[in-house]
């Protein structure tokens, strides 16, 4: 078939023509094996789930979601909103450290659960809070730094863990840089090397 296709044929195109030819043949694990991922791109990746969860039923679902994360390698931190979604919680904190993830969208996702799941508030506004001080992130301001962090801090007072989480800070709000410098301005930390204090 790739033969028969110009070389201009986009990969969509062609993985639908070849999903659904194997369809057609019932050979259903292999289309899915082989073609369904890339013929079945929507316009989110939790859209992208749904609409292979309904095309093959019989897929696992988290066999499922795990395909998709594993097509994207380098990209894993993206999956968290569909993960999250989908009430993989655990998953979802994992992936918020394999690979960077929207600081506003872990700092939304931290506010969301912070009464009902503060464990899982906790780990994603620490994720936000590393993950600005590594460089990523757009149009932020002081605010995107001071609500993760006070999001942190209350989920570590509602789980007891006052000083885990504040070791866990440290490495975070220290050292050299522009974005850390910035991130400890906005949080009042005069001195890097103290403890964090509670954002004002």
């Amino acid at each position: 078939m790739k033969e028969r296709a110009g070389i201009n044929t986009p990969k969509a195109a062609l993985a639908r023509f070849a999903e659904e030819a194997l369809l057609q043949a019932g050979r259903r694990a292999e289309a899915y094996e082989r073609h369904a991922i890339d013929a079945n791109q929507a316009n989110s990746r939790l859209a992208t789930y749904r609409a292979l969860a309904k095309k093959y039923g019989e897929i696992d679902p988290d066999r499922l979601l795990g395909d998709l994360i594993a097509s994207t390698p380098g990209d894993e931190g993206k999956w968290f909103a569909t993960a999250k979604s989908l009430k993989r919680l655990d998953l979802a904190m994992k992936l918020v450290w394999r690979s960077h993830c929207d600081p506003k969208t872990l700092t939304r996702a931290a506010r969301d659960f912070l009464t009902d799941d503060p464990a899982f508030a906790t780990e994603v506004a620490l994720a936000a809070l590393h993950w600005i001080s590594e460089g990523h992130g757009y149009d932020l301001t002081g605010l995107d730094v001071q609500d993760p962090y006070r999001y942190a801090q209350e989920g570590a007072r509602a789980l007891g863990q006052e000083e885990r989480v504040a070791l866990r800070l440290r490495p975070i709000l220290t050292g050299d840089g522009p974005t850390r410098r910035w991130m400890r301005q906005v949080l009042g930390m005069s001195d890097p090397a103290a403890p964090p204090i509670a954002a004002r």
